[in-house]
């Protein structure tokens, strides 16, 4: 299948980053390279573009990407890892620092729109959901066949922040009692049947909140992004930049909390006289509210409505 990928807010992005030529960028979620082509430009030919990615299929795609079309190119280093191990990635990379660092989180359009990656609930396909197929990590499957109603009811609730938790763990439980849910349509079923026909006719497709959550847990998506963050503070050479594209409140709130503890300077008790801690600034928020697609590109590409870019530069 050809990997397709129209990137989200690409001219705001570009322009936060403030990049040249030597710049080194890091995209930490390279996909089809969409965000990249265009930075490779900037920092072209001195610089260097590393973009990191689980799926084989992004990486393949993003080697062409990259180099079609482009008349002259930076050096191009493309590791396949997961931004949760960043440190590992770079070093692999071997960059001594970054002055940009991308993070375009959530599933690509490319993984949505292949069915037999078992992200989407519009199709029956194999209840899979792994950012990287070839891994030995558990699938959605797994997860829903194995973990007991109390744990299925928490990370539906809170990585789907869906009201009807309790009700469509209880119903997967007894599903699962029956046979084995190995594919999209039969977990679609399940959760159709657990809503209450009042509830399903507002708000979307009834499994959409489920499979988020499903999908968040199964490729351990919000300890990755709190960890890769940390790692590219780090890595981050002064006067860099690192810049988030979040979809859904979850995450936001993970870039707002880190975001918003290395830019927090003294923390010492306000009846001190003096500064005991020695915190300083580490960051400095570029944008105190997050930039959004434009009605022009929603049009374009609807998947960039949720869409909410954050960024901070290094001090």
């Amino acid at each position: 299948m050809e990997y397709r990928h129209t990137p989200v807010l690409l001219a705001e992005v570009t322009q936060q980053l403030t990049l040249h030529d030597g710049s080194i960028f890091v995209d930490c979620t390279l996909g089809g390279a969409g965000h990249s082509k265009r930075v490779a430009q900037l920092v072209a030919p001195t610089g260097i573009v590393v973009g990191i990615d689980r799926d084989d299929a992004a990486l393949s795609a993003a080697a062409d990407t990259l180099r079609l079309g482009q008349q002259e190119l930076p050096a191009i280093v493309l590791v396949k890892g997961n931004f949760g191990d960043l440190d590992e990635a770079l070093l692999e990379a071997r960059i001594p620092y970054a002055d940009a660092f991308l993070f375009d989180l959530g599933v690509s359009s490319p993984q949505l729109d292949q069915v037999s990656r078992g992200f989407t609930y519009q199709e029956d396909a194999p209840l899979d959901m792994r950012m990287d197929p070839s891994s030995s990590q558990p699938t959605a499957a797994d997860i829903v066949d194995a973990y007991s109603e109390a744990e299925l009811a928490r990370i539906i609730r809170e990585y789907g922040e869906e009201r009807w938790a309790s009700r469509i763990a209880a119903f997967i439980v007894a599903a699962r009692g029956r046979h084995r849910l190995e594919t999209t349509g039969q977990l679609v079923a399940v959760i159709r049947a657990a809503i209450p026909a009042s509830a399903r006719k507002a708000g979307g497709h009834p499994a959409r909140r489920t499979f988020q959550a499903l999908r968040i847990e199964v490729n351990r998506e919000l300890e990755a992004l709190d960890r890769g963050l940390r790692s590219a503070i780090r890595w981050l050479a002064p006067g860099g930049r690192v810049a988030v594209i979040s979809y859904h409140s979850l995450e936001d709130g993970i870039v707002r909390q880190v975001f918003t503890e290395f830019s927090r300077g003294c923390v010492c008790p306000p009846d001190l006289p003096v500064c005991r801690c020695g915190k300083t600034p580490v960051l400095r928020i570029v944008n105190k509210r997050p930039i959004v697609s434009s009605d022009e590109e929603v049009e374009r590409n609807p998947r960039a409505r949720s869409a909410r870019l954050r960024v901070a530069q290094r001090l």
